[in-house]
């Protein structure tokens, strides 16, 4: 069978972009770079503060990691509670999953004060287990989170089934719930926040930029249509942070992620769902129109795609994505791929991403490395990074993120 993939992803197809103007201006008090899901809350909160900034991104809104994505939004640390505890200790755990919850409420916040529609919705999520190890697993991470006060509950193999309307396979004994993380449409949000932000003063532009140069206590933007200068300028490119932010080349590593859509079907998932059913995890949801989202099984990539900087899909892990609904509800019926995509990750080797000023480049402010858990980070980021661009000082909330932390070495391994 000849199988097509996509440039697009399901939210991008079904979300048209707004337009961007190429021109540029001369100067801006601050730009941002890249106009994904940080970079547009970055503009948000920056054109809220009076700060005039300048939005640049090289293709359209959302056409990266937050257009690509699962459409999640799950609070927390990337990895399991409890692993992130005994990885970063328990203060600097609790930090970043605080960090996620005050991000939620500003999302919240911004969605009902610029009415942004993007299908927001809080039905929870469900970690599966599949097996009596990955049961206990979870175990130990809902008893992190009930100690640590935050809201997790572990449900038996039957309270599972009642909350998914088709069988479960044998190998389902349970999961983990958080009962108020949410769904939304990826790329509707991108467009709402910027549409707010140009409400609030923001400037848009398309442009590749090729190099950033400290230059009289300025910052000049070097792009493929001209040269602005700017007061500060943040960077929210993720997978491309190396090629601004060279300092960081062995600190944040591109990582190719697969996904597909499902033809709409009758409802059979409320909540977000998350398995690990291959090494490096899978992850669905169904969206309000009955489409099925569906991406993962980068353990069947070689090297399992790390370094990659393609978005193009592969035939194999494309293949063992198409096998896992059928796998773990075996009475699910209908399911009838109709895009398959690829976009691109990125991770740092303590699965925390990383929030500070740019080494070795005045006035340049960065993030990235979500390690596939940007989302929940996004408005927090934004608010802090659009602080430190205006006033040259890192928020000490970012501590956590900073660049010098201990638990941040280059990266030589698989993720």
């Amino acid at each position: 069978m000849n199988v097509v993939y996509d440039p697009q992803s399901y939210w991008q197809a079904t979300a048209p972009a707004p337009v961007f103007p190429i021109d540029l201006p001369a100067t801006a008090n601050v730009v941002v770079i890249g106009g994904g899901f940080f970079g547009a809350a970055t503009a948000y909160f920056l054109a809220r503060a009076d700060a005039a900034p300048l939005l640049v991104e090289q293709a359209a809104p959302a056409y990266g990691a937050t257009g690509r994505n699962g459409g999640f939004h799950v609070v927390g640390t990337a990895e399991g509670y409890a692993d992130a505890v005994a990885r970063l200790g328990r203060a600097t755990a609790r930090a970043i999953m605080q960090i996620t919850l005050d991000s939620r409420a500003l999302l919240r916040q911004a969605l009902t004060e610029e009415q942004i529609a993007c299908d927001y919705r809080e039905p929870g999520h469900l970690t599966l287990a599949l097996g009596g190890a990955q049961y206990a697993d979870l175990q130990r991470h809902v008893a992190a989170l009930r100690a640590d006060g935050f809201a997790a509950e572990l449900l038996d193999r039957q309270q599972t089934q009642e909350l998914i309307r088709t069988p479960l396979s044998e190998e389902i004994t349970g999961a983990l719930y958080g009962p108020e993380n949410a769904l939304l449409h990826s790329a509707r949000l991108v467009y709402g926040l910027i549409a707010a932000a140009q409400r609030h003063g923001a400037r848009m532009a398309i442009a590749r930029v090729e190099r950033l140069m400290p230059h009289n206590g300025h910052v000049r933007v070097i792009t493929n249509r001209g040269v602005v200068e700017a007061g500060a300028v943040v960077v929210t490119v993720n997978a491309w942070t190396r090629d601004l932010v060279p300092a960081l080349r062995d600190v944040i590593t591109p990582v190719r992620g697969q996904a597909l859509a499902y033809a709409p079907i009758p409802r059979v998932f409320e909540q977000g769902i998350g398995a690990s059913a291959t090494p490096t995890g899978e992850y669905w949801h169904q969206t309000p129109d009955g489409a099925i989202v569906i991406g993962g099984c980068r353990a069947c990539a070689p090297g399992r795609d790390v370094g990659i900087t393609e978005t193009v899909p592969t035939p194999e892990v494309i293949a063992a994505i198409e096998q896992i609904l059928p796998r773990l509800f075996p009475h699910l019926s209908g399911l009838e791929a109709m895009q398959r995509w690829a976009g691109l990750m990125a991770f740092t080797a303590d699965y925390v991403p990383v929030a500070d000023a740019a080494p070795e480049i005045p006035g340049v402010w960065v993030a990235g490395g979500f390690c596939g858990h940007g989302m929940p980070f996004g408005m927090r980021f934004g608010q802090l990074l659009a602080k430190a661009a205006l006033t040259d000082v890192v928020p000490a909330t970012l501590a956590p993120f900073r660049v010098t932390r201990p638990t941040l070495q280059p990266q030589h391994h698989q993720q």
